[in-house]
């Protein structure tokens, strides 16, 4: 594919994509394989979502992922440690009560010790959507001697 058709093809894929509701502030440009995405989104998980789809285009070889967050609504830092404890509780596959949540400036970050990478992995992703984060540092530790469970 030439370099307009892969920029083509990844803006035509987030125009169809609902997690983006507006896809025009999304920049694209393409250099010999290597896709520089620039712009705003709204979460952490527009920003994932957007680098996803780009990887996903025939001809991609990396992506610069350079985009801003632009957390229109201001969450505050104790809204938002608190809808990810919420989530964590929801969730099945983590176990809450071995985890520790820490917001600061947006950034969320999990720390704690869990049994099995299969946990730490689901902690992740129940928290990539809360409301307001700029980044999650997930420094959940896998023991797998010594936790009972």
């Amino acid at each position: 594919m030439s370099n307009m058709e892969i920029v083509d093809e990844i803006r035509d894929r987030l125009g169809r994509d609902e997690r983006f509701p507006h896809p025009m502030e999304v920049a694209v440009s393409e250099q010999a394989g290597t896709v520089t995405l620039r712009g705003s989104v709204s979460s952490f998980r527009q920003r994932r979502a957007a680098v996803d789809v780009a990887r996903r285009v025939r001809g991609v070889r990396h992506v610069e992922d350079e985009l801003a967050l632009d957390l229109r609504d201001h969450w505050e830092d104790d809204e938002i440690r608190g809808d990810a404890l919420q989530r964590l509780i929801e969730d099945d596959d983590v176990p809450a009560d071995r985890l520790e949540v820490r917001v600061a400036n947006g950034w969320l970050t999990l720390k704690g010790e869990v049994k099995h990478q299969y946990e730490s992995n689901a902690a992740f992703e129940a928290v990539t959507d809360v409301p307001g984060i700029g980044g999650i540092t997930n420094e959940i530790k896998v023991i797998t001697a010594g936790i009972a469970g």
